[in-house]
């Protein structure tokens, strides 16, 4: 095991998986259901299409297909996982938590397993306590997921969120590095929450404030956002969480190789790029073929950069989100 300078296990990504619907929503299928329009879609999201779960498939699925995806790449079978962290708003259920349905699906029987409620944010959440929990030597084996079905709790009738929405799950497999890895690994990690704002963007019903017998399902269970404001603040955040996680990691920004933020929209993503002075070959987008899947966005992209060969051996990358609560997180990661 490699120690880092302060004498703590240092942690890195050996494995990664994702996992989407078969069936795709296109801009032009929204058009029969909704006022809007291709154009409109694409100037103000940048989404092209997206993918729907059936409804009554559960985020469990997808999260077990893109957990066996990571387990393979890294050759680790699900019984060595020490503990299963889900980052999602739409388990499969109030309780349990769907991590134990993944475990369950995967075979992770030593596994500890709980879900983080963090929206947007969800992914980023389970890498901060996956490393956590690696440099504590709490654990040796962590898988770290983000999974949303939001489309099950989109309001198909606001133009202005259901063209928002996609779904899908992706995971990553964390481990201690060792004298073989070189300098890879995750150099820092940073989450942080403002509730103060949550009015913002959230979804009312289903909890204790409005129980699931007492919902209206269109107007208490589904997706409300402001959008103008979501807009400013994300940028904002964004920007503070990145330039915390390259403080944190000893870096600068000209020695990033790739960033991936998470895919909310495009106009987000370009701010961001415009504050932290980053060349769009260097900012890796895919929401024109997913839309906005929440906590599954930054691993889902991950997965794709690395298959695309934009993340390679080596190579220094920025994810950062942000996401209703307010949450955000961003970490480094040398892959």
């Amino acid at each position: 095991m490699k120690l880092k300078a302060d004498g703590r296990p240092a942690s890195r990504i050996v494995g990664m998986g994702s996992s989407v619907p078969e069936q795709i929503l296109t801009n032009a299928d929204l058009e029969k259901m909704v006022d809007t329009s291709d154009e409109w879609i694409t100037a103000r999201t940048g989404i092209k299409e997206r993918h729907v779960s059936p409804v009554g498939v559960p985020s469990s699925d997808y999260s077990a297909k893109a957990a066996q995806q990571a387990l393979d790449e890294a050759g680790v079978t699900a019984d060595k996982l020490d503990l299963l962290l889900v980052g999602t708003v739409t388990g499969d259920s109030l309780f349990p938590a769907s991590a134990v349905n993944v475990q369950s699906k995967i075979g992770a029987k030593n596994a500890t397993c709980l879900d983080l409620s963090a929206a947007c944010s969800g992914f980023l959440y389970s890498l901060h306590f996956a490393d956590m929990a690696i440099r504590t030597g709490q654990a040796k084996y962590v898988l770290a997921i983000g999974v949303e079905i939001l489309t099950c709790m989109t309001d198909w009738s606001d133009r202005a969120t259901c063209v928002l929405f996609g779904d899908g799950a992706g995971a990553a497999l964390v481990t201690a590095t060792d004298e073989q890895s070189g300098d890879r690994g995750i150099l820092s990690s940073y989450i942080g929450t403002n509730g103060d704002l949550m009015e913002l963007l959230y979804c009312p019903g289903g909890g204790s404030i409005i129980p699931p017998k007492q919902r209206n399902p269109v107007q208490d269970y589904t997706v409300k956002m402001a959008g103008n404001e979501v807009f400013k603040h994300a940028v904002k955040t964004m920007h503070r969480a990145s330039n915390t996680a390259l403080e944190l990691a000893g870096m600068q920004s000209s020695e990033l190789d790739m960033v991936v933020p998470h895919q909310a929209n495009i106009r987000i993503i370009d701010g961001l790029a415009k504050k932290l002075q980053m060349p769009k070959e260097k900012v890796f987008v895919n929401i024109h073929k997913y839309g906005n899947t929440s906590a599954a966005s930054i691993p889902i992209a991950l997965v794709e950069a690395r298959q695309e060969g934009k993340i390679r051996e080596g190579s220094n990358v920025l994810c950062v989100a942000f996401g209703g609560g307010f949450t955000w997180g961003s970490a480094i990661v040398r892959f």
